[in-house]
């Protein structure tokens, strides 16, 4: 994977934002942000999705790759394009959705992983079923701990978040409609 920070900074600057006034808008402080940057620290999922709201960016767009292969309908597991890694893991099939409805993830949650505190929210809709291991899903005020075979589906304007309470990993296929995690 790319180094997060540096596809922060460049985000950033093409946008002619100081890290000072980025900090401002998406509510993270200003040495986080450059510490990000530096890439001495990686943000939570929750923190990273609050910098990309405050940009107008998704996660889909902000890993994109620069070109989208056209015509291209098989992917093998070593060509799902890696968007996150560590204690979450997201693998994406193909690169560049830009001008995609669909997003589709391959989700690894490590015991414990949790998205953060902050719950995420963005303008979609997705679903997932777990593959293997537990996942507790919370969806406003409601809370769910799944197993493998049980699914989940909600609008993605609602507070959410994702941790793992099992013992192993918990694995998930999940989409998102239209891409903007």
């Amino acid at each position: 994977m790319e180094n997060i920070g540096l596809r922060l900074k460049a985000l950033r600057s093409s946008r002619g934002l100081s890290q000072r006034r980025l900090a401002n808008e998406s509510g993270v402080s200003n040495a986080t942000v450059s510490l990000i940057e530096n890439g001495r620290t990686d943000p939570s999922m929750g923190m990273l999705k609050r910098i990309l709201d405050s940009l107008n960016v998704s996660f889909a767009e902000f890993f994109a790759a620069d070109s989208l292969a056209e015509n291209r309908f098989f992917y093998r597991h070593a060509e799902l394009a890696e968007i996150s890694s560590g204690p979450i893991s997201y693998l994406q099939v193909g690169s560049d959705l830009s001008g995609s409805q669909l997003q589709i993830l391959y989700e690894r949650y490590q015991p414990g992983a949790d998205t953060g505190q902050s719950m995420l929210s963005h303008e979609a809709e997705e679903g997932g079923v777990i593959l293997q291991g537990r996942l507790e899903v919370t969806v406003g005020k409601q809370v769910q701990t799944l197993s493998a075979g049980d699914a989940y589906r909600f609008n993605s304007s609602l507070p959410h978040r994702f941790r793992n309470t099992g013992n192993e990993d918990c694995l998930v296929v999940s989409a998102c409609t239209p891409p903007s995690f």
